[in-house]
C-alpha cells in the first residue's frame, strides 16, 4: 500500500469513530459536573471523593478521539473548576488539560465503548489525576500535602465504578447518524 492511501484508510476510521454530542450536553454536563463537585460535597460529606469534571473530562475526551480538542475540554473543564474553588488559578487547568490530551489519545488508538476498558481508563486517569496533581502542587505551590497510594486506589477504584454509570448516561446523549 502508498502512503497515500493509509493516510486515506487511517482518517475515515476515524472519522466514523468520532462522537457528537448535543450542543447543550456539552456546556451542560461539564457546567454540572463542576457545580457537582463544588457544592455537594459541603451539604453531603459521603460525595467528596467523586471528582466528577475529571470523569466528564475523560469520556468527553474519550468519545472526541481528537488530541487537540480532548486538550481544550480538560483546559476549560479544568480552569472553570479552579474559578470557582478555593485552589489556585490553574492548577485542575494543567491537570485536567493533561488528562484530557492522554484520553483522547487513547481513543484514538483503541476501542473505547466497552465497559471493561472505560473502567480501566477512568482508574488510570484518575490515578494519574492524583500523582499529577500532587506533582504540581510540591512543585509549584511547595506544599507538602499528603500522597496516600492506597486511598487514592480506593478512591480511583470508587470513581471508576462510578464513571462506568456517568458513560452509560452519557452514551445516551449522543446524536444520532
Amino acid at each position: 500500500m502508498s502512503d497515500t492511501s493509509d493516510l486515506r484508510l487511517m482518517t475515515s476510521a476515524r472519522e466514523t469513530g468520532v462522537a457528537r454530542f448535543r450542543r447543550w450536553g456539552v456546556v451542560g454536563v461539564p457546567l454540572a459536573a463542576i457545580l457537582f463537585q463544588v457544592y455537594v460535597p459541603r451539604f453531603f460529606q459521603v460525595f467528596q471523593f467523586l471528582e466528577m469534571p475529571l470523569l466528564v473530562t475523560v469520556y468527553f475526551s474519550l468519545m472526541r478521539r481528537d488530541q487537540i480538542g480532548g486538550t481544550f475540554i480538560g483546559a476549560s473543564i479544568g480552569l472553570l473548576q479552579d474559578s470557582l474553588s478555593h485552589q489556585p488559578l490553574g492548577m485542575f487547568g494543567i491537570v485536567k488539560t493533561l488528562v484530557g490530551y492522554f484520553a483522547a489519545s487513547v481513543g484514538m488508538r483503541i476501542d473505547v465503548d466497552h465497559v471493561v476498558i472505560r473502567l480501566l481508563l477512568a482508574f488510570f486517569l484518575y490515578c494519574f489525576h492524583q500523582f499529577f496533581y500532587w506533582v504540581l502542587a510540591r512543585a509549584l505551590l511547595g506544599e507538602q500535602i499528603p500522597f496516600d497510594v492506597q486511598q487514592m486506589f480506593f478512591v480511583g477504584l470508587l470513581n471508576a465504578a462510578v464513571g462506568i454509570s456517568l458513560f452509560h448516561f452519557l452514551d445516551k446523549l449522543k446524536e444520532r447518524a
